[in-house]
């Protein structure tokens, strides 16, 4: 291998064990473990198992108002009801049109995985519909449902009205309908969904349905290679992006368009579009960016080259990495998902981001945290500008034009402009050559909140919740991986401005693992929902019981939901009598909350008898309730009343399960205790009384009691003993 490959190849793994050893956030142990059974053996989950002959849950919207969920798939709209979500499902099925399917087959496409209806689109209309897209076979189609409360006279329900049937026309459907609610497509108003949703159902859609008017990410072409960010349908003029120029969008993947206003003023309202894209630099660069991108709402094109064009968009790049000790970063280049946690100031909402890395010496994925200041410092910054010998990128640092490209007209900088129309030629102009940033978005601290590295799978999703506990406001993070499991994370702030990482649950959410693909949170119901190929589940928050039955256990949970109340771990409730209320989250400590409870944290300490012979290997079971305790053995021998540890070397091994002892012997008897210690609280899990007997006397034991040989010459002659019932003849 030539020398710079070896020192590429060296440089690379060096990367790959610094990301790998960050604080260890890699090797976080979850409090509690559920599989799916025994998730649902808890009662505190429902999986939506209704359609067996459908796939790739994918687009989740919540409806407070109307109690229901909104759910797309292959070939189907749903609404489920979010207490319940198999409780009377509203299904309105949506295939396309046989004659479509044959042609995508014709084209070369798969009829299962891609010649399907597979919905991409759902947004809300108005109050009752709903404006719901899909792939239609590679010919993207839109339609309106009609949702809400029943009327009064609405007519009955027809026989098999929850399903429609499939003609020459995209969709013929009648009417799903329950008691009191109403489900169904309106078939007279059919649109194309070109602009709107993707072709290729392997390609997400992203998009925000803001005064009428669809801002969608889309790849608007069959063979999927012309990206744009779309404006269509409202009065204003319909717009994209500029089109096959790789500096303002390069074979990106959308993932969140999110609202965000910029001050009081309306007509500086943006729309932002995260995104990952291929780096035009390569291989000089990462293969990949994720970006943030941003347009102004009121934005109606430019002149000259920007007719129809966005003339305000701008993008910038999102820095996940964690920082090494010679100032040499490993990224967690690849983003995957984005959570918009709003706060009282809906200008400054925080943003939470999933990534996971895109190098193939180590796999990992993290959690990056952002600010609205952060971000609008970085757009307010300078743009990047290639000039030099080498054509790099550098600060552009010649004169500015007015207005200054990317601000909105109208808004309290261009108060006098109306419309982007009015801008000069030199700021279009600067807009379609420089749409990027010279600076990156870092995130809070310039490092991530939650590192995974070293582990068999990734982050796919994310959604956080805002929790009221005894000592303050936390926010717990729901995390989803490509194996099916949902992670539920706190991070607690230290002294010393480092963090500590508590993962509180892992719990698989399917009977067959699949990567999940969406998360929403209902806060009002304290339910969770989760979507993946194979189907929608919903669970509780919060399975405070599962955490144990004494206080102790409750507490070192240090989970924001739950607090022990006299009896039980239950949920927390600010209204709650304060005298037999214990929680602490921040330092879990069962010494200072559960005096007068703490004799249950040994109520469940097993005493047992073991006995074992010399010369023979003994196994002591002791599982601790929490993984996240350090175990340790006292031994008590006999004829002494002192107990000390014992060392696990040579004859002794400690596994998860307990404690092997091997090739026994006579001083190993004695009081064997396992005690679990966690945040200084050390309780015993189990005591275990050996006895090891003298191989001698257990042989001569079983010598004993062995029956005395048979009379030589009769072999076949009965033992002395009771007498033998005669056989009948």
């Amino acid at each position: 291998m030539p020398v710079v490959g070896v020192l590429l190849w060296a440089t690379l793994l060096t990367l790959g064990w610094r990301a790998a050893h960050p604080k260890d956030h890699g090797f976080a142990t979850p409090r509690v473990q559920l599989s799916f059974k025994e998730l649902k053996a808890t009662g505190t989950a429902h999986f939506f198992n209704f359609l067996l002959n459908s796939s790739d849950y994918r687009i989740l919207l919540k409806d407070e108002d109307h109690d229901r969920m909104y759910v797309g798939s292959k070939d189907y709209v749903l609404s489920l009801d979010l207490h319940d979500i198999n409780r009377e499902p509203l299904i309105i099925h949506w295939p396309a049109s046989q004659q479509r399917i044959e042609e995508c087959i014709l084209s070369g496409k798969n009829s299962n995985g891609e010649c399907g209806n597979f919905i991409r689109l759902i947004q809300p209309w108005n109050r009752t519909h709903l404006y719901v897209c899909g792939t239609g076979a590679y010919n993207p189609i839109c339609a309106f449902v009609n949702r809400g409360r029943k009327a009064q006279g609405f007519p009955p329900s027809q026989p098999g009205g929850r399903e429609s049937r499939s003609t020459d026309s995209p969709l013929s459907p009648r009417p799903a309908q329950s008691k009191d609610y109403i489900f169904y497509l309106e078939p007279d108003k059919l649109e194309s969904g070109k602009g709107k949703c993707s072709y290729d159902p392997k390609v997400d859609t992203v998009s925000a349905l803001i005064n009428e008017e669809l801002y969608a990410g889309v790849y608007i072409d069959f063979m999927g290679t012309d990206a744009a960010i779309f404006r269509t349908m409202g009065k204003q003029t319909a717009m994209r992006t500029d089109q096959y120029n790789s500096r303002w969008l390069n074979d990106p993947a959308f993932v969140r368009a999110q609202l965000i206003p910029d001050s009081s003023e309306r007509n500086d309202d943006k729309l932002y579009f995260f995104f990952r894209e291929k780096s035009a630099d390569a291989p000089l660069s990462p293969g990949v960016y994720s970006r943030i991108g941003r347009i102004c709402l009121n934005d109606d094109g430019g002149h000259c080259c920007l007719v129809n064009k966005w003339s305000t968009f701008l993008k910038a790049r999102l820095v996940c990495s964690v920082p090494g000790p010679d100032g040499i970063e490993t990224h967690f280049d690849e983003l995957q998902d984005v959570f918009i946690q709003q706060t009282q100031d809906t200008k400054n909402p925080v943003i939470y981001a999933v990534f996971s890395a895109s190098g193939s010496v180590f796999k990992g994925s993290a959690v990056c945290v952002y600010s609205m200041a952060d971000i609008r410092m970085v757009f307010n910054g300078p743009f990047a500008h290639k000039e030099g010998p080498n054509y790099q990128w550098m600060p552009y640092t010649g004169k500015m034009p007015y207005p200054r490209p990317g601000t909105c007209p109208g808004g309290t900088f261009t108060p006098s402009m109306k419309s982007t129309k009015d801008y000069p030629d030199e700021v279009i102009n600067f807009m379609r050559a420089h749409p990027l940033m010279y600076h990156a978005v870092y995130p809070t601290h310039r490092q991530p909140l939650v590192v995974r590295t070293n582990v068999n799978y990734r982050f796919t999703t994310v959604a956080v919740d805002q929790v009221d506990a005894a000592d303050g406001r936390y926010e717990v993070l729901f995390l989803g991986t490509d194996r099916g499991t949902v992670q539920k994370v706190i991070v607690l702030p230290r002294d010393d401005m480092e963090t500590e990482e508590l993962m509180l649950e892992e719990i698989e959410v399917f009977k067959v693992p699949a990567p999940i693909k969406t998360m929403t949170i209902s806060s009002k119901r304290q339910q969770l929902y989760v979507s993946s190929a194979v189907g929608v589940t919903h669970l509780a928050l919060h399975r405070c019981d599962v955490y144990g039955e004494a206080c102790a256990d409750c507490c070192l949970a240090r989970d924001p939901y739950c607090a022990w109340d006299g009896s039980a771990c239950t949920r927390y409730s600010a209204s709650s009598k304060r005298r037999s209320r214990r929680q602490d989250v921040r330092h879990g400590n069962p010494i200072r909350q559960c005096r007068g409870y703490n004799s249950n944290a040994n109520k469940n300490t097993v005493e047992a008898v073991q006995y074992g012979v010399e010369g023979s290997t003994a196994f002591l079971e002791c599982q601790p309730r929490s993984p996240q305790a350090s175990v340790k053995w006292l031994l008590q021998k006999d004829n002494s009343d002192r107990r000390k540890e014992l060392r696990v070397e040579g004859r002794v091994l400690r596994t998860e399960q307990g404690l092997l002892l091997r090739a026994l012997q006579l001083g190993d008897s004695g009081l064997y205790s396992c005690t679990a210690t966690e945040n200084n609280f050390k309780h015993t899990v189990t005591k275990v009384q050996l006895r090891v007997l003298s191989s001698r006397a257990v042989h001569t034991v079983l010598v004993q009691a062995e029956p005395p040989p048979r009379p030589a010459g009769c072999p076949h002659s009965p033992l002395p003993g009771p007498a033998a019932a005669p056989h009948s003849a």
